[in-house]
Protein backbone atom coordinates (compact mmCIF):
# COMPACT_ATOMS: atom_id res chain seq x y z
CA UNK A 1 0.00 0.00 0.00
CA UNK A 2 1.42 3.67 -0.96
CA UNK A 3 2.43 5.97 1.92
CA UNK A 4 0.35 8.73 1.90
CA UNK A 5 1.71 12.00 0.62
CA UNK A 6 2.46 13.59 3.81
CA UNK A 7 4.63 10.56 5.23
CA UNK A 8 6.14 10.00 1.25
CA UNK A 9 7.10 14.10 1.65
CA UNK A 10 8.54 13.32 5.09
CA UNK A 11 10.57 10.70 3.70
CA UNK A 12 11.65 13.09 0.52
CA UNK A 13 12.79 15.40 2.94
CA UNK A 14 15.08 13.36 4.95
CA UNK A 15 17.16 12.06 2.41
CA UNK A 16 17.81 15.36 0.76
CA UNK A 17 18.85 15.89 4.45
CA UNK A 18 20.93 12.78 4.58
CA UNK A 19 22.55 13.95 1.18
CA UNK A 20 23.80 17.22 2.55
CA UNK A 21 24.95 15.25 5.88
CA UNK A 22 27.03 13.49 3.71
CA UNK A 23 28.30 16.22 1.46
CA UNK A 24 28.89 18.30 4.38
CA UNK A 25 31.11 15.37 5.92
CA UNK A 26 33.23 14.53 2.33
CA UNK A 27 33.75 18.10 1.93
CA UNK A 28 35.28 18.48 5.49
CA UNK A 29 37.25 14.90 5.58
CA UNK A 30 37.70 13.88 1.49
CA UNK A 31 41.11 14.99 0.38
CA UNK A 32 39.33 14.84 -3.08
CA UNK A 33 36.01 16.23 -2.06
CA UNK A 34 38.51 18.81 -0.29
CA UNK A 35 40.29 20.52 -3.53
CA UNK A 36 37.20 20.16 -5.59
CA UNK A 37 35.84 23.55 -7.42
CA UNK A 38 33.00 24.54 -9.44
CA UNK A 39 35.39 24.35 -12.65
CA UNK A 40 36.85 20.94 -11.66
CA UNK A 41 33.26 19.52 -11.30
CA UNK A 42 32.23 21.31 -14.26
CA UNK A 43 33.04 18.59 -17.07
CA UNK A 44 32.04 15.64 -14.59
CA UNK A 45 28.57 17.62 -14.46
CA UNK A 46 28.77 17.39 -18.12
CA UNK A 47 29.48 13.52 -18.13
CA UNK A 48 26.91 12.73 -15.63
CA UNK A 49 24.70 14.01 -17.46
CA UNK A 50 25.44 12.39 -20.36
CA UNK A 51 25.40 9.06 -19.01
CA UNK A 52 21.88 9.53 -17.72
CA UNK A 53 21.03 10.42 -20.92
CA UNK A 54 22.14 7.26 -21.91
CA UNK A 55 20.33 5.47 -19.07
CA UNK A 56 16.61 7.33 -20.05
CA UNK A 57 17.61 6.50 -23.81
CA UNK A 58 17.68 2.86 -22.59
CA UNK A 59 14.58 2.84 -20.58
CA UNK A 60 16.85 1.54 -18.00
CA UNK A 61 15.34 2.52 -15.08
CA UNK A 62 17.51 1.81 -11.59
CA UNK A 63 20.35 2.84 -14.24
CA UNK A 64 18.56 5.91 -14.14
CA UNK A 65 17.82 6.31 -10.51
CA UNK A 66 21.62 5.71 -9.93
CA UNK A 67 22.17 8.53 -12.39
CA UNK A 68 19.75 11.14 -11.15
CA UNK A 69 21.77 10.15 -7.57
CA UNK A 70 24.97 11.10 -9.39
CA UNK A 71 24.09 14.26 -11.10
CA UNK A 72 21.59 15.43 -7.51
CA UNK A 73 24.86 15.35 -5.69
CA UNK A 74 26.83 17.39 -8.70
CA UNK A 75 24.07 20.35 -8.27
CA UNK A 76 24.79 19.70 -4.21
CA UNK A 77 28.09 20.23 -4.43
CA UNK A 78 27.92 22.99 -6.49
CA UNK A 79 25.37 24.84 -4.29
CA UNK A 80 27.66 23.87 -1.26
CA UNK A 81 30.93 25.85 -2.92
CA UNK A 82 28.69 29.03 -3.07
CA UNK A 83 27.80 28.33 0.55
CA UNK A 84 31.28 28.54 1.25
CA UNK A 85 32.32 32.11 -0.98
CA UNK A 86 29.35 33.52 0.77
CA UNK A 87 27.00 33.43 -2.69
CA UNK A 88 24.62 30.99 -1.93
CA UNK A 89 23.20 27.86 -0.36
CA UNK A 90 20.93 24.91 -1.51
CA UNK A 91 18.02 26.90 -0.12
CA UNK A 92 18.51 29.47 -1.89
CA UNK A 93 18.83 27.43 -5.06
CA UNK A 94 14.94 25.74 -4.59
CA UNK A 95 13.32 28.98 -3.50
CA UNK A 96 14.40 30.74 -6.47
CA UNK A 97 13.49 28.05 -8.73
CA UNK A 98 10.36 27.79 -7.26
CA UNK A 99 9.44 31.73 -7.50
CA UNK A 100 10.62 31.10 -10.95
CA UNK A 101 8.15 28.10 -11.98
CA UNK A 102 5.13 30.43 -10.04
CA UNK A 103 6.56 33.62 -12.23
CA UNK A 104 6.15 31.01 -15.25
CA UNK A 105 2.61 29.78 -14.87
CA UNK A 106 0.50 32.28 -14.24
CA UNK A 107 -1.94 30.20 -16.05
CA UNK A 108 -1.74 28.15 -12.71
CA UNK A 109 -0.49 30.88 -10.11
CA UNK A 110 -2.22 33.66 -11.52
CA UNK A 111 -4.85 35.12 -13.92
CA UNK A 112 -3.42 34.54 -17.17
CA UNK A 113 -5.67 31.62 -19.46
CA UNK A 114 -3.46 29.22 -21.56
CA UNK A 115 -5.28 26.17 -22.71
CA UNK A 116 -3.17 24.60 -24.91
CA UNK A 117 0.30 23.81 -24.97
CA UNK A 118 1.18 26.70 -27.41
CA UNK A 119 0.42 28.95 -25.42
CA UNK A 120 1.48 27.98 -22.63
CA UNK A 121 5.18 28.07 -24.65
CA UNK A 122 4.28 31.33 -26.48
CA UNK A 123 3.83 32.54 -22.66
CA UNK A 124 6.89 30.93 -21.36
CA UNK A 125 9.05 32.81 -23.57
CA UNK A 126 7.20 36.25 -23.48
CA UNK A 127 8.28 35.78 -19.22
CA UNK A 128 11.54 34.84 -19.81
CA UNK A 129 12.29 37.63 -22.07
CA UNK A 130 11.11 40.42 -19.16
CA UNK A 131 12.57 37.64 -16.24
CA UNK A 132 16.37 38.35 -18.37
CA UNK A 133 16.24 41.25 -19.41
CA UNK A 134 16.97 40.02 -23.17
CA UNK A 135 16.40 42.06 -26.24
CA UNK A 136 16.41 39.21 -28.31
CA UNK A 137 14.25 35.78 -28.13
CA UNK A 138 17.07 34.05 -28.66
CA UNK A 139 19.55 35.64 -26.56
CA UNK A 140 18.79 32.65 -23.92
CA UNK A 141 20.11 29.94 -26.17
CA UNK A 142 23.42 28.91 -24.75
CA UNK A 143 25.91 29.55 -26.67
CA UNK A 144 27.75 25.94 -26.01
CA UNK A 145 24.81 23.45 -26.82
CA UNK A 146 25.57 20.87 -29.54
CA UNK A 147 24.78 22.59 -32.63
CA UNK A 148 21.65 20.18 -33.34
CA UNK A 149 20.14 20.90 -29.94
CA UNK A 150 20.65 24.50 -30.73
CA UNK A 151 19.22 24.44 -33.99
CA UNK A 152 16.54 23.16 -32.29
CA UNK A 153 15.78 25.44 -29.13
CA UNK A 154 16.34 28.87 -31.98
CA UNK A 155 13.71 26.83 -33.97
CA UNK A 156 11.25 26.72 -30.90
CA UNK A 157 12.29 29.85 -29.81
CA UNK A 158 11.49 31.72 -32.87
CA UNK A 159 8.06 29.94 -32.72
CA UNK A 160 7.53 31.34 -29.97
CA UNK A 161 7.22 35.06 -30.95
CA UNK A 162 5.02 33.65 -33.84
CA UNK A 163 7.95 33.17 -36.30
CA UNK A 164 7.42 29.95 -37.92
CA UNK A 165 5.71 27.96 -40.94
CA UNK A 166 2.09 27.52 -40.78
CA UNK A 167 2.09 24.41 -42.46
CA UNK A 168 4.49 21.30 -42.42
CA UNK A 169 3.82 21.23 -46.41
CA UNK A 170 5.79 24.48 -46.36
CA UNK A 171 8.51 23.44 -44.54
CA UNK A 172 9.47 20.36 -46.54
CA UNK A 173 8.80 22.71 -49.65
CA UNK A 174 12.08 24.23 -47.91
CA UNK A 175 13.65 21.32 -47.36
CA UNK A 176 13.63 20.25 -51.16
CA UNK A 177 14.84 23.60 -51.70
CA UNK A 178 17.90 23.72 -49.94
CA UNK A 179 18.75 20.30 -51.37
CA UNK A 180 19.00 20.93 -54.46
CA UNK A 181 21.00 24.31 -53.35
CA UNK A 182 23.02 21.78 -51.86
CA UNK A 183 23.31 19.17 -54.90
CA UNK A 184 23.91 22.35 -57.32
CA UNK A 185 26.86 23.43 -55.29
CA UNK A 186 28.70 20.58 -57.04
CA UNK A 187 27.01 20.29 -60.13
CA UNK A 188 28.06 23.95 -61.11
CA UNK A 189 30.98 25.43 -58.51
CA UNK A 190 31.67 28.82 -58.57
CA UNK A 191 35.33 29.59 -58.69
CA UNK A 192 35.62 32.41 -56.57
CA UNK A 193 34.37 30.80 -53.24
CA UNK A 194 35.80 27.49 -51.96
CA UNK A 195 34.06 24.35 -52.68
CA UNK A 196 34.25 23.21 -49.51
CA UNK A 197 33.37 26.54 -47.77
CA UNK A 198 30.57 26.79 -50.22
CA UNK A 199 29.17 23.05 -49.78
CA UNK A 200 29.56 23.59 -45.75
CA UNK A 201 27.56 26.48 -46.17
CA UNK A 202 24.47 25.21 -47.84
CA UNK A 203 24.99 21.45 -45.75
CA UNK A 204 24.03 23.26 -42.87
CA UNK A 205 20.94 24.96 -44.54
CA UNK A 206 20.28 21.30 -45.65
CA UNK A 207 20.47 19.74 -41.82
CA UNK A 208 18.54 23.48 -40.16
CA UNK A 209 15.36 22.95 -42.64
CA UNK A 210 15.61 18.89 -42.26
CA UNK A 211 15.81 19.69 -38.22
CA UNK A 212 12.68 22.42 -38.79
CA UNK A 213 10.67 19.38 -40.48
CA UNK A 214 11.32 17.05 -37.60
CA UNK A 215 10.12 19.84 -34.91
CA UNK A 216 6.83 20.25 -37.36
CA UNK A 217 6.46 16.17 -37.51
CA UNK A 218 6.99 16.21 -33.55
CA UNK A 219 10.40 14.20 -34.09
CA UNK A 220 13.34 15.15 -31.64
CA UNK A 221 16.12 14.86 -34.29
CA UNK A 222 18.59 14.43 -31.55
CA UNK A 223 16.73 10.80 -30.44
CA UNK A 224 16.20 10.25 -34.12
CA UNK A 225 20.02 10.43 -34.79
CA UNK A 226 20.91 8.89 -31.80
CA UNK A 227 18.68 5.73 -32.24
CA UNK A 228 20.33 5.74 -35.57
CA UNK A 229 23.63 5.51 -34.24
CA UNK A 230 23.12 2.64 -32.24
CA UNK A 231 20.76 0.59 -34.69
CA UNK A 232 24.13 1.60 -36.85
CA UNK A 233 26.47 0.29 -34.04
CA UNK A 234 24.10 -3.14 -33.57
CA UNK A 235 23.99 -3.80 -37.17
CA UNK A 236 28.24 -2.92 -37.77
CA UNK A 237 29.17 -5.47 -34.53
CA UNK A 238 26.26 -8.44 -36.10
CA UNK A 239 28.95 -7.69 -39.57
CA UNK A 240 31.45 -7.99 -37.48
CA UNK A 241 30.73 -11.05 -35.40
CA UNK A 242 29.45 -12.96 -38.45
CA UNK A 243 32.46 -12.51 -40.21
CA UNK A 244 35.23 -13.62 -37.48
CA UNK A 245 32.53 -16.53 -37.28
CA UNK A 246 33.56 -17.58 -40.87
CA UNK A 247 37.53 -17.06 -40.18
CA UNK A 248 37.12 -13.78 -42.07
CA UNK A 249 38.73 -10.55 -41.62
CA UNK A 250 36.42 -7.30 -42.23
CA UNK A 251 39.63 -5.48 -44.65
CA UNK A 252 39.93 -8.84 -46.84
CA UNK A 253 36.17 -8.58 -47.42
CA UNK A 254 34.77 -6.89 -50.65
CA UNK A 255 32.10 -4.21 -49.91
CA UNK A 256 29.20 -7.17 -51.40
CA UNK A 257 29.90 -9.32 -48.94
CA UNK A 258 29.75 -7.09 -46.05
CA UNK A 259 26.65 -6.13 -47.45
CA UNK A 260 25.28 -9.83 -47.25
CA UNK A 261 25.52 -9.67 -43.37
CA UNK A 262 24.61 -6.27 -43.55
CA UNK A 263 21.06 -7.27 -44.85
CA UNK A 264 20.89 -10.28 -42.37
CA UNK A 265 21.56 -8.26 -39.44
CA UNK A 266 18.76 -5.26 -40.77
CA UNK A 267 16.25 -8.69 -40.21
CA UNK A 268 17.34 -9.32 -37.33
CA UNK A 269 16.67 -7.66 -33.51
CA UNK A 270 20.17 -7.55 -32.29
CA UNK A 271 21.38 -5.36 -29.31
CA UNK A 272 24.25 -3.88 -28.20
CA UNK A 273 25.72 -5.17 -24.89
CA UNK A 274 23.57 -2.49 -22.89
CA UNK A 275 21.77 -1.58 -25.36
CA UNK A 276 18.22 -2.85 -25.98
CA UNK A 277 16.65 -2.49 -29.14
CA UNK A 278 14.37 0.24 -29.85
CA UNK A 279 12.82 0.12 -33.02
Amino acid sequence: MEKPIADRRTAQLAAFGRLLDVLDRLRAECPWDRKQTMQSLRHLTIEETYELSDAILRQDLPDVQKELGDVMLHLAFYAKIASEQGAFDIADVLHAQCEKLIFRHPHIYGDTQASTEEEVKRNWEQLKLQEKGNTSVLGGVPVSLPALVKAMRIQEKARGAGFDWEQPEQVWDKVQEELAEFKAEFASPAPEVPASERAASEFGDLLFSLINFARHAGINPEEALEQTNRKFIRRFQYLETEAARQGQQLRDLTLAQMDVYWEQAKKLSIPTPDQPTSE
